[in-house]
């Protein structure tokens, strides 16, 4: 992709609110001729140039885009009592108000940096913050405090709260996750990175925030503000969350120079997603606390109630993640489960403590003895064994002679978990296709489409009101294959790669397997979206080994227009739904 042009970001500018606007309007906006705004966007980058549509000389985009004009931010940054910077392009906008921190604290304080795309954006722990052009709303800016470094640990905390307030005004069901996460339920909503840099006897804070503005597809378990926003409420637009994130981080930051975090507590506590809820505390992937979190102390640090008593834990390499499932769950047993998936070719396995996935397994059939060993490992005489299998009784008697308990196969059911099963006969319907219907409510509550690419592909339809309808089934790709191969003369050949318009037959096969699926798929799709009404969503949740090929598969306005989820393992979630509802 070449790189973009002054034109090219001012005719992103004008049409990022997602309003109709005229091609002589847009000219004017660009400085180009009406004639030249079709090559502009041609040279777009190909998840923007999929977004546009366009009627009787009008331009619109599906969606809004966190893109601003020089102009625009230079307006919202003065009413707050900042000076701006707009960069399309740089490696970070942290390091930008850092290198002015450094030569003076005067010129960093109160420096607003937004970036449109960052190459070296990044998070908490030295992740990597992951972005694409219009998706993420990024931006840093200085603020001078007289404390030492050491004495800030709660700025963190503060800034989270602050952005927390804004948003919960514009309708975004926002937590926090400890110390500065922004969180809805289990998906990621924003982040914070606070630097600091001591000079002149001051310390400079360069507090950088990143929220998804709309959901970046290639970021696993993100939400957006477009996404989450409370339903009735009017869309957010970018200039609207910036100016409101401006605006209480300029009132919460003012507060904490004066007074500390101590006015903040309540406020943080009852915006905490996990206060008063168990976790865990991991460093290097390694569990090495697990305990209630009880709160936090006027340094910002972590009050974790642990078995032997009250931890403080500081901000640094530790994450806290409350449990490996999805959404947060009420339990009020403290069981243990193994829950089985028996699929046609392998077996997987989840172990389940208090309601949260805490580790996961597979294994081919012919061979189950890791399943044997983790038993002797996590096992006893505590731990229930719940499972959905289509692979037929000899491969489920495999999995049993590894476990010295027995195993509850459960089967597909006339109704569970308020979803109605609308199959004709519910005892020939695939277990794995009604636990996956279950486990795709961990992931929306709207209407959706499950898809499972396995041995076979499966592509079922739930409505909004839980009405589970059926679907279709259709040989896998590797059974596709292997049909061409026996039945077909001179097509037993590798597969290619799939294409447009496939020119060599081994790329034909490849891209006729893949239309296939990708055509169900999208049928299905439209009957769901034509019986509930055009103008409820309908999501896509797909899970099995083929899931990200199918996906990258489908029609870019399809991706983009819909809501797209990659789940694995999303039969043990909808087992784990249904244990946790008992």
């Amino acid at each position: 992709m070449m790189p973009l042009k002054p034109q090219h970001w001012k005719l992103l500018a004008a049409l990022s609110d997602g309003l109709p606007q005229h091609v002589s309007a847009l000219g004017l906006a660009a400085g180009v001729k009406p004639q030249q705004i079709n090559g502009l966007w041609q040279q777009m980058p190909p998840h923007i140039r999929g977004l546009l549509r366009q009627h009787d000389g009008q331009w619109r985009l599906v969606r809004p885009l966190a893109v601003f004009n020089e102009d625009q931010l230079r307006q919202i940054g003065a009413q707050h009592g900042f000076q701006t910077a707009l960069y399309h392009e740089c490696t970070s906008s942290n390091d930008i108000v850092l290198e002015a921190a450094k030569t003076s604290p005067q010129q960093a304080d109160g420096l607003l940096v937004l970036a449109h795309s960052q190459s070296k954006g990044r998070g908490r722990q030295g992740k990597v913050w992951q972005n694409r052009l219009g998706e993420c709303l990024m931006f840093s800016f200085g603020s001078v405090f007289e404390q030492p470094q050491n004495e800030l640990g709660a700025l963190a905390p503060v800034a989270a709260l602050a952005c927390h307030t804004a948003l919960i005004k514009l309708g975004v069901p926002v937590q926090i996750k400890w110390p500065n996460d922004l969180v809805v339920g289990r998906h990621k909503l924003g982040g914070i990175l606070i630097e600091t840099v001591r000079n002149g006897g001051k310390t400079v804070a360069v507090i950088g925030i990143g929220i998804n503005f709309v959901l970046p597809k290639e970021v696993e378990d993100a939400v957006s503000v477009q996404a989450a926003v409370s339903a009735g409420t009017q869309p957010v637009s970018a200039a609207a969350l910036l100016s409101a994130l401006l605006g209480e981080l300029e009132t919460v930051l003012g507060r904490y120079r004066q007074h500390g975090f101590a006015p903040f507590l309540a406020a943080y506590q009852a915006a905490n997603r996990d206060h008063n809820r168990p976790v865990r505390l991991l460093q290097n992937g390694e569990t090495v606390y697990e305990g209630v979190a009880a709160g936090i102390t006027e340094q910002g640090a972590l009050r974790l109630q642990t078995e032997s008593g009250e931890r403080i834990v500081v901000n640094g390499e530790i994450s806290l993640r409350p449990g490996g499932d999805p959404l947060p769950v009420q339990t009020a047993t403290a069981e243990r489960y193994l829950l089985l998936d028996g699929g046609n070719s392998q077996l997987k396995w989840a172990w389940v403590e208090n309601g949260s996935i805490v580790h996961t397994g597979r294994a081919p059939y012919r061979d189950l003895a890791l399943l044997g060993t983790e038993w002797q490992e996590r096992g006893g005489n505590d731990v229930r064994i719940v499972g959905s299998a289509v692979c037929g009784e000899t491969k489920k008697a495999q999995a049993a002679a590894q476990l010295p308990q027995p195993v509850e196969w459960l089967s597909s059911m006339p109704q569970a978990l308020g979803i109605r099963n609308h199959y004709r006969n519910h005892t020939e319907h695939g277990a794995d296709r009604w636990f996956n219907a279950l486990g795709s409510r961990r992931f929306t509550q709207n209407a959706c489409v499950v898809v499972s690419c396995g041995t076979a592909v499966t592509v079922d339809a739930l409505t909004d009101d839980n009405h589970y309808l059926g679907g279709t089934i259709m040989p896998g790709f590797h059974l596709m294959k292997e049909a061409m191969a026996l039945k077909t003369a001179n097509l037993n050949r590798p597969i290619g790669r799939v294409y447009p318009f496939p020119t060599t037959t081994a790329n034909a096969l490849a891209s006729g397997m893949m239309d296939a699926v990708c055509g169900s798929v999208l049928l299905m799709h439209a009957r769901l979206r034509e019986k509930v009404g055009a103008d409820k969503p309908v999501d896509l949740i797909i899970t099995g080994g083929g899931a990200p090929k199918v996906v990258q598969a489908l029609p870019a306005s399809f991706v983009l227009d819909n809501t797209v989820k990659i789940v694995d393992n999303l039969v043990i979630y909808g087992l784990l739904n249904w244990i946790q509802q008992q």
